[in-house]
C-alpha cells in the first residue's frame, strides 16, 4: 500500500483493498513524458474481476458538503486532469476506460450514497462515485479561466455518477435496484426526506445518448 499524504486517495486505496479489487497504485507526484508533452500520472490502474474492462483512475477528493454555502456535489477538475486522463486512456487501449472517482468526505448530515455504501477510514466516512471520462467531458463547462477548471452542473452530475462498486462489478451490496432514484441519506434523523430533498438527491437516472457524450468542443 502506497504511503499517501492525500487522505482521499488513501481512503480509496483502503477501499480497494477491503473489497479485494486488483489495482496498481501509481506515483502521482511525478509526471510522465510523452511526445505531446508531460502528462499528469493517474492515481490507480484498476482491473476488477467482475467486468471485462479496466479503469485508469484519477481520484478527486471533495467534502460533502463543501464551503460555507454548503455546496453539495462539487465535481470540478482541471483541463490538465482531463487531457492527461484522455491520453492515458488512449495509450492503454480499448480495454481501458478513463474514470474520475469523486471521493466525498461526509462532513454533514447527508451523503451521496446510502449508509451500506459508505466507507469508514480513519474515523471519517467516505462515498466513492465515478464518472467515465467520456461522459464528464461531454457535459463539462469551464468555471474558471484563471485556473482552467471545468465542472458539470450538480443536476447533470447526479445523473451521470455511479457508485464505484457498480462500475467495478462488485457484488458486495445486496438488494439493490439498479435504476432506483435515491434520496440523500440523512444521518441524524429518522424522518423521510422531503420532496425537495428527494429531487436534490437523485443519483442514478440514466439517459446517455450519442449527443450527450459528444466532447462538445472541450479542448482535450
Amino acid at each position: 500500500m502506497v504511503q499517501r499524504g492525500n487522505h482521499y486517495e488513501a481512503a480509496f486505496e483502503a477501499y480497494l483493498r477491503k473489497v479485494m479489487v486488483p489495482y496498481v497504485a501509481v506515483d502521482e507526484t511525478r509526471r510522465s513524458l510523452s511526445a505531446g508533452g508531460s502528462l499528469k500520472n493517474p492515481d490507480f490502474i484498476v482491473s476488477p474481476g467482475g467486468t471485462s474492462r479496466s479503469f485508469v483512475v484519477d481520484v478527486k477528493g471533495r467534502r460533502f458538503p463543501s464551503g460555507k454555502q454548503k455546496q453539495y456535489w462539487r465535481n470540478w477538475a482541471t483541463l490538465d486532469d482531463l487531457r492527461s486522463l484522455a491520453r492515458w486512456e488512449a495509450t492503454f487501449g480499448k480495454q481501458f476506460t478513463g474514470l474520475l472517482v469523486f471521493a466525498y468526505n461526509i462532513v454533514g448530515d447527508r451523503a451521496p450514497l446510502p449508509p451500506d455504501r459508505l466507507f469508514r477510514f480513519r474515523e471519517c466516512l467516505y462515498a466513492f462515485v465515478g464518472v467515465k471520462l467520456v461522459h464528464y467531458v461531454g457535459w463539462a463547462h469551464r468555471i474558471s479561466e484563471r485556473w482552467d477548471t471545468y465542472a458539470i452542473s450538480a443536476a447533470r452530475f447526479r445523473d451521470l455518477a455511479e457508485p464505484v462498486d457498480r462500475l467495478f462489478g462488485i457484488g458486495v451490496f445486496e438488494g439493490e435496484r439498479p435504476d432506483a432514484e435515491r434520496a440523500p441519506y440523512v444521518r441524524n434523523g429518522s424522518e423521510p426526506p422531503s420532496r425537495r430533498d428527494a429531487e436534490e438527491g437523485r443519483v442514478y437516472k440514466k439517459h446517455f445518448t450519442t449527443e450527450n457524450t459528444e466532447k462538445r468542443g472541450l479542448p482535450i
